[in-house]
């Protein structure tokens, strides 16, 4: 609009050109807006394809290692490659959140693993009962105490440097223990709870994994007190306590469980899924060479009639217990409970523990049915612990048919041993290397050759219920790879072990300091040692009777300060000693 001279304004419309040109302009700007537009989005777009790809690739990754098993991490103690938190917030550039699916399957794993650590605990009232019945009555108070002892000072030598020897790492990229020995970080559990920037608390799955093992290690050393009992002092028994938790088994963990070099020396490493080797063979080579280098019990060999154990019904008891925690000890070692391959694969474990233990119980008890033409419920229990052991290693990959005859040879692998020891005097109150040392050694020797892998060729091992594989597919050969490992894993345990427990016990012998004197043997170690002095208080065990002054017909009563051995008279025939015999009556004046 123009104004004009009279004030009036005079408007026209656009020319047609004009009006053409304008509208090419505001097209060209929208066009390259939208194509601005456009290219921004498409980026965003390709960038999050790349992204998601990227995701996909890894869990492509993941399940792949998980169908193969290539490098066992199924099983591995579970540290996050990723720091991961608990107090994530958005923004946090310094950790990220856990997973609804993370969370749930961490919530699942810490349950299994505590209520399984907890049966294995429970596994040492079971030791303490068969140890204590297996042996005689006045030395059992001395036995109870060695067997707390396992556990309180083993606490503090796992607490203070064996977890860290075992699992303390640092690692390679490619999971195995940097140096291949032994571990040398987290010592007295630190770094299992860290602080973020903000001074808060974050914690790990150290105290967990801490738990669940501890209970293997003390089972480890309990195992020795029984080969030792009735005549090692206290003094060096403890000393051996704290070593064998703080160092010697430690080792033997760190080179197999702890990704040592054991796991590695062949194509597909060694099998031994819950320690038949790693734990039992450890405590019953060390019982071995400890009741070597102390010597027999004084008189032993000379009235063997006299060290029959003293209560069976704590035998029967302690050997049920045992039974009962085993699964705890088998089952747990899935080391975890994260989806529904790894419960199936509990469950296997499961069978193959209760059908090797039946087994091998019976078998024993038919071999001494034979040998002895009388019911021997001792050879009955250690024969249900000697087919435990036996499965211990195999129970993850083998069908339930090899678990019956792994723990039938298992079985005769435990009366042979038992027979030999005997034979040679070595005296070994509880049988504790034929049931856990030589049916040990045979447990780890049946995981390579009863897998479960299809043919002779292929090999399962820690993959469970698939073939261990590399990138080219399963491995061909496996099973003999995996039995020149295990064989390896008998012959280093058998060294360490047995070379520590040396170590350990023959200098207290050298300097007469490791035997308690036979005068307090034929005492008794209660009552010289302990206070009550006796374990029971009833006053005459031996015969059965209500009250000393209601003697047995045709057994003598026994006088204070007199040997506590009941003499029969000839109106009735003598019963069999035993060691309620040896320690009823009066304690010695």
């Amino acid at each position: 609009c123009l104004g004009s001279a009279t004030g009036a304004e005079i408007c026209r419309a656009p020319a047609p050109t004009e009006t053409m040109a304008r509208l090419v302009r505001n097209a060209a700007c929208l066009g390259l807006l939208a194509v601005a537009v456009a290219d921004k989005s498409l980026q965003d777009r390709v960038a999050a394809l790349e992204r998601l790809l990227a995701q996909q690739e890894e869990l492509l990754q993941a399940q792949t290692l998980e169908l193969h098993g290539s490098d066992g991490s199924a099983r591995r103690l579970q540290v996050p490659t990723l720091p991961k938190s608990i107090h994530y917030a958005t923004g946090d550039t310094d950790s990220i959140p856990y997973t609804s699916e993370e969370k749930i399957t961490g919530a699942l794993d810490h349950i299994w693993l505590i209520l399984c650590g907890a049966l294995v605990m429970f596994m040492q009232a079971g030791f303490a009962m068969v140890e204590a019945g297996s042996c005689r009555a006045k030395n059992v108070q001395n036995i109870l105490l060695k067997n707390l002892t396992d556990v309180c000072v083993g606490t503090i030598g796992w607490w203070a440097s064996g977890w860290a020897f075992a699992y303390g790492g640092p690692m390679t990229s490619d999971g195995l223990l940097e140096n291949g020995f032994v571990g040398s970080q987290q010592f007295f559990g630190v770094g299992f709870v860290t602080y973020k920037a903000d001074g808060q608390l974050e914690p790990t799955t150290g105290p967990l994994n801490w738990f669940f093992q501890w209970a293997f290690c003390s089972a480890a050393a309990t195992i020795v007190s029984g080969g030792v009992a009735e005549r090692v002092a206290y003094a060096p028994y403890v000393v051996f306590s704290f070593l064998m938790t703080a160092w010697v088994y430690p080792v033997i963990v760190a080179w197999t469980w702890g990704y040592g070099w054991l796991a590695s020396v062949t194509s597909v490493g060694f099998m031994d899924f819950a320690g038949s080797g790693v734990v039992h063979m450890t405590g019953g080579v060390g019982a071995l060479v400890g009741a070597a280098i102390a010597g027999p019990r004084s008189g032993r060999f000379q009235m063997p009639d006299e060290f029959g154990p003293h209560s069976l019904p704590l035998m029967v008891l302690g050997t049920f217990i045992l039974w009962f925690g085993w699964y705890g000890f088998n089952c747990g070692s899935t080391l975890g409970m994260a989806d529904n391959a790894t419960g199936m694969l509990a469950a296997q474990v499961a069978m193959n523990t209760t059908i090797a233990a039946a087994t091998g119980g019976l078998v024993v008890f038919i071999l001494r049915l034979i040998m002895l033409r009388k019911y021997d419920i001792g050879g009955f229990c250690n024969g249900i612990l000697a087919g435990l052991v036996s499965i211990t290693a195999p129970c993850g990959n083998v069908e339930s048919f090899s678990a019956f005859f792994i723990a039938i040879i298992g079985a005769l692998v435990y009366q042979g041993a038992s027979s030999l020891l005997k034979k040679v005097k070595v005296d070994d109150p509880i049988d504790a290397f034929a049931v856990h040392g030589a049916a040990g050694a045979w447990g780890v020797l049946a995981a390579a050759l009863f897998d479960w892998g299809n043919g002779v060729d292929l090999h399962h091992g820690w993959s469970g219920f698939a073939c261990t594989a590399d990138d080219n597919g399963c491995i061909k050969g496996g099973n003999g790879d995996a039995l020149a490992a295990n064989l390896l894993e008998v012959i280093m345990i058998f060294l360490w072990s047995g070379g520590w427990t040396a170590l350990i016990f023959l200098p207290f012998r050298v300097f007469r300091k490791l035997r308690v004197s036979d005068e307090d043997q034929e005492y008794g170690i209660d009552s010289v040692k302990h206070s009550p002095a006796k374990a029971y208080s009833y006053s005459d065990m031996a015969t059965g009777s209500a009250s000393p002054s209601s003697p047995s017909k045709g057994v003598a009563q026994v006088a204070p300060g007199t040997s506590s051995l009941p003499v029969a008279t000839e109106s009735a025939p003598k019963p069999p000693t035993t060691a309620f015999a040896e320690s009823a009556g009066a304690a010695p004046a």
